[in-house]
């Protein structure tokens, strides 16, 4: 795999959602009415920087809410975490309190991230409120669509709330355990490859390691790894390809390191081809929603006309098909992708 670096100079607006959006969100019930929002949990009058255990800033901070606005907010938050979780059934929320709100001024979407405790065995969970982006939620369909994850999510006006996904940080686990001597370097190696070239199909951008997380799971005889993104906010924007490369982002040399260490050219080919079987066999068996999510995204704005067609000016010199020459929007060049794909796949 090359080496390399890439770096996104500008700011992605906060695209909003179209009406043509939430009827499809409507129709496939990611649509909601919250009991709070976004805008609700702005109202604080002061925060202080959350530190994790070791002294470090987190770049998250903790806001301070009015004591007459607490208890509003809190109870808003748990019904919104029963919507998420189980369709609204407050039941599982009885014995829950909120724990803790916390504020993060990085990144595009300025998330809240709420801790939520169960009072009976100090089990915990978290769960986001974030400003509804249209990019990211093009950006979580298409991992629902494409990828071997789900993901669960709800949309109100300009809020969203998403399910936290669990796993390890990648750069705490480049960091820290890449190069554990119980684990298979192959298989971590495999997973980059697979989590690469995925990436790059669906125009997932800037998956650097703290943008997504590795989940571990042992197996009978070995442990079973994940890569799994946590950040949709670059979906299909950039008109950069190395954006939507993960191998070219410094942040991610050790798992590019790891894989020229000890993956040959045959091997990183397999890997690619497997992971494009499996979004071909996702393509088909999803096929009436895609055709319904690129029927929404092809008449909606969520980028420019300068980055659309550098994008398919560098796929066009990527992959030497003049056919990128033709598109005219993002979603057309996802749909050539894909179509591509299978295309190789069936030959």
């Amino acid at each position: 795999m090359e080496q390399g670096d890439v770096k996104i100079l500008k700011k992605k607006p906060i695209y909003p959602v179209s009406s043509e959006l939430r009827k499809y969100l409507r129709f496939y019930q990611r649509d909601a009415r919250l009991p709070v929002g976004y805008h609700d949990l702005l109202n604080f009058y002061e925060s202080f920087p959350v530190i994790d255990k070791n002294g470090k800033d987190t770049l998250w901070e903790s806001p301070l809410y009015p004591p007459h606005e607490i208890d509003r907010l809190h109870s808003g938050l748990k019904k919104a975490y029963a919507m998420l979780k189980a369709s609204g059934n407050l039941r599982i929320v009885e014995h829950k309190y909120i724990d803790r709100i916390d504020y993060c001024k990085f990144g595009n979407s300025n998330p809240f991230r709420i801790k939520i405790v169960n009072r009976l065995n100090d089990i915990y969970d978290y769960f986001y409120v974030k400003k509804a982006d249209a990019s990211r939620i093009y950006g979580l369909e298409l991992e629902e669509i494409f990828s071997p994850n789900q993901v669960n999510y709800l949309v109100d006006g300009e809020t969203l709330i998403e399910e936290h996904i669990a796993g390890i940080p990648g750069d705490e686990f480049a960091r820290s355990r890449l190069r554990h001597t119980d684990y298979n370097p192959i298989r971590i190696a495999k997973e980059f490859v697979k989590f690469n070239e995925r990436c790059m199909i669906t125009l997932l951008g800037d998956m650097r390691s703290y943008n997504f997380v590795m989940q571990i799971t042992p197996d009978f005889d070995d442990f079973q790894f994940r890569l799994r993104a946590i950040d949709f906010d670059q979906q299909f924007y950039e008109g950069n390809i190395k954006v939507y490369m993960p191998q070219f982002f410094k942040e991610n040399r050790p798992y590019v390191e790891l894989a020229m260490e000890y993956l040959t050219d045959k091997t990183v080919l397999q890997y690619q081809q497997e992971e494009q079987s499996s979004i071909m066999y996702q393509a088909r068996s999803e096929r009436y929603r895609l055709k319904e999510l690129r029927d929404v995204s092809i008449k909606d704005k969520i980028s420019t006309v300068d980055n659309i067609h550098q994008l398919r000016e560098g796929l066009f010199k990527h992959y030497a098909d003049p056919h990128y020459h033709k598109c005219e929007s993002m979603t057309d060049i996802i749909e050539l992708n894909i179509k591509n794909v299978i295309r190789q796949v069936n030959a």
